[in-house]
Parts: C-alpha cells; structure tokens; sequence
C-alpha cells in the first residue's frame, strides 16, 4: 500500500494535495487503456459465471499472472503494470499498463489477446467485441461475487433507471491522460466531456439488445445517460481547478465503504459527513486517502479524475479498431491541445448537453453548433493527425501513430458508423451469429 494513501484526510488540502501528486513533467505523460468484452458460452451465448472466469484465471496464471482475492474467491490478477478485472457481469477488463505511446498500447493489447486466443481454443468460451451485451436479458446474466457489487447493485437503480444495464450489460473503451498542471487537466478535462457527443456517435458499436435492434447506435451510451452517479458533470461548464472538483466530488453519497476488510452499505451520507468525521457508523472517524480515491471510482461520469484524467465515452471494439480511439484523443491531448481548446472553449453548456443526448440515438448525424458531428469529425481528425505528427513517435517500422486512424477515416469517408455496419449486416439475415468470433480471431470481417 502506498504510504501516501493510508494518510489520514483532516482538511480538504490533503484532497488538492492528491491531486497535485498526479501532476507529471512534459517528458512523463503516457497513456493507459482500459479494454472490456464480454465472454460467452460457445453453445448457448449465454455469459459466463465464477467458474468459468475462475478456470480462464487459472489458465493464465501459467503466462506469469498473479492472482487477486477477495476473501478466498479469485477476482482477478495483475502482472507488473498490467491488472485483469472482472466488472459486475463478469465482462473480462484488462487494464494496460502506462506507456508513451500508441505503438505501445496495441502491442501491449495484440499481446494479450493471443493469450486469450489460446485459452478460448481449449475451452466452451467465445467473445463479442460489441459494446452492449447483444443476446442476454438482465436477469439471465450471473453475478459476480464481489461484495461491493452486491451493494452496488441494491443501491444503483435507486438513480438512475438503467444503472442495471450499465453494471451488467456494457462494456467500454478506457483511456486515461496524465496532467502537467491544474490549469492543463481544466483543458483536457472541458475537452473530454465537450466532445463526449463526437466521441459517442464516432465509436458508436452497440446497436442491438436482446437479439434485435435497439433503435439506438450506442445503445450503451444511452444506458449510461441514464445511470445513477452518471452523465456530464455540471461543473464541466465552469471554470474548473482541483478544489471545484473536490467540493463537487465529496458531494456525492458514498455508495459502499471498505475499512479494516469489511464493507459497509451507504445510509446515504455524503464524503463531505465522513471528512467531518459525522459518519454514523464510523463514530468519528475520518477517511484515508486510499478511501477518497475509492470514493473517486464510485463517480460513473463521462470524464473522471483521479491522479490521471479518465476518457470513459468510448464503446468497446475489437483489435482491429482498438488502437484508433487513443490515438485519435492522444493526438488531441497530447499533441494538439492548445489548438483543439481553442475550438471547444466557447460552446454553450445547452449546445453540447443536447448533442450528448442526441449523439447515441443520431450517431454522426447530430447537430453541435449548427454542424454535424461527421464534420466536426473531420475537422477533429486532421487536428489529431497534426498532432501525432508532431509528437513523432515511430515504430521499429518507422511509422509514427497516425497509422492507427485508418478507421476512423474509413468511418468518415464512408459516413457510417460500425454500429451502422452491423445493422446492415442484421438486416439481411434478421440474425446476429456474425457478431460472435467463431474462428477466435477476434475481429469483425470487413472492419
């Protein structure tokens, strides 16, 4: 445990001095991705339970994986910078280490899925690269045994009516940014939940629910629109610094409490009782670090801050376009911040909150500024390729990380979404069977 973290918080500078920490030179920013997909039964598509995990687990115990319990059950496993999760539904999470580069994440990511090729070869277990589980009712899918999920799943829907959806049935594209300053994660930070619409209609990947069409392109990204502790922060549209995220983040009620190897359920009493020590249950006591940064993961927004800013809008995909949403933001935020800021500062909170929830159903047809998103899109896109371009990070190749937007340009070029691929796909057959990896390739033909 860091030593840092089990500090006991007796005034909301020990919050900003968390967030200070985060705080990296030029030469130290990298990027960390976040990938989840769902595992099925090769026979029936239904999820897979405990057990199943529990024996993929194992497998890859032999590759160097360490195991993680909680109690005596196996949750998951870390190697070196790398973690292997599993989220409320069992869909499989790793989270990459953090690199300097996009050459980087996708050889790390290609890496780990021919793990999991081998493995899925030997066993009843096939994969989707969709972002909404496409064939399984809500209360078909097993549960996963960890002991905050159990609360979360009491107390989310008390919010949010498809906080259920969220938990157990999506699954999404992580991409976490470093900051150089406060005044740097204002801009990363406006910029990330101001394009939250192009990002949704872009990556959009989760057209069905229950064996047809949902009426949406992101399916998920309604499902999170309308998940408790989610959206848009409000503050996005003000001037932000780590104090305004702090006061609006201790706000929130605390949804589960692990001290001393125990979990406690919320009465619905905020971090802002528990830092005043006014926590019924805990008789005066007051919250570690470790405590405000788990209170900090129970905040489902669109962008989130911890000690690394959270891009969290993508859906999931396959490898073959796994690398395009990171590169795409990396040239942005790494490569042409200034110029990409400079384009979003003055949009009106009304303008982007209504292409937000427009953007899963519309995809690259919404309306921002009086634009289309595909044009934004484009305008984007180049901003992220001159970006690239000027961080020049090559491969042993040569190339530098532009070539991984090959997808993106494929989508604006042709002005349809993967989403909108699948559908047509769907309507030939009325039958979603090409969406499953049946030769564990794990891609989609054509993509």
């Amino acid at each position: 445990m860091n030593k840092f973290l089990v500090d006991t918080v007796d005034s909301k500078d020990k919050l900003i001095q968390y967030f200070r920490k985060g705080i990296k030179k030029d030469n130290e920013l990298r990027i960390g991705v976040e990938h989840e997909k769902f595992l099925f039964n090769k026979s029936d598509l239904k999820r897979v339970d405990y057990n199943q995990i529990k024996k993929v687990f194992e497998n890859l115990k032999n590759n160097g994986w360490e195991p993680e319990y909680e109690k005596d059950r196996i949750i998951g496993l870390k190697r070196e910078n790398q973690k292997i999760t599993t989220e409320p539904g069992f869909q499989y999470e790793l989270s990459g280490a953090p690199f300097k580069n996009i050459h980087l994440v996708c050889s790390e990511n290609s890496s780990h899925f021919n793990e999991l090729k081998e493995i899925f070869s030997s066993t009843s277990i096939t994969t989707s690269s969709i972002a909404y589980d496409p064939f399984n009712k809500l209360t078909d899918i097993p549960k996963s045994p960890k002991e905050r999920y159990t609360i979360m799943t009491s107390e989310m829907p008390k919010g949010g009516k498809l906080s259920l959806d969220m938990m157990y049935k999506t699954a999404g594209i992580q991409i976490n940014y470093d900051y150089i300053s406060e005044e740097d994660f204002e801009k990363k930070f406006k910029i990330g939940n101001y394009l939250a619409p192009l990002t949704i209609a872009l990556f959009a990947n989760s057209p069905f629910n229950e064996n047809k069409l949902s009426g949406f392109l992101s399916y998920r990204g309604k499902v999170w629109q309308e998940t408790n502790r989610g959206g848009i922060m409000p503050i996005t549209f003000e001037n932000v610094n780590f104090e305004k995220y702090i006061d609006h983040a201790i706000n929130y009620p605390i949804l589960f409490l692990k001290k001393n190897g125990k979990y406690y359920s919320p009465n619905g009493q905020t971090f802002s009782d528990f830092l005043n020590g006014n926590l019924i249950f805990l008789k005066g006591e007051k919250p570690t670090l470790e405590d405000f940064e788990n209170h900090l993961s129970t905040i489902f927004t669109e962008i989130r801050l911890k000690q690394v800013i959270e891009f969290r809008s993508l859906d999931t995909c396959n490898f073959g376009c796994i690398c395009n949403g990171p590169s795409f933001f990396t040239g942005l935020i790494y490569g042409s911040l200034e110029e990409t800021y400079e384009i979003i500062k003055n949009w009106k909170k009304e303008e982007v909150m209504e292409a937000y929830l427009n953007a899963p159903k519309q995809g690259l047809n919404t309306l921002l500024k009086n634009k289309k998103l595909i044009d934004w899109a484009k305008i984007f896109l180049n901003l992220s390729k001159k970006g690239l371009e000027k961080r020049n990070e090559l491969n042993k190749s040569g190339k530098n990380e532009t070539i991984y937007l090959k997808h993106i340009e494929e989508i604006i070029s042709n002005k349809k979404t993967r989403a909108e691929m699948l559908i047509e796909q769907y309507n030939k057959t009325k039958k979603l069977d090409f969406l499953i990896n049946h030769d564990e390739n794990f891609s989609y033909s054509g993509f």
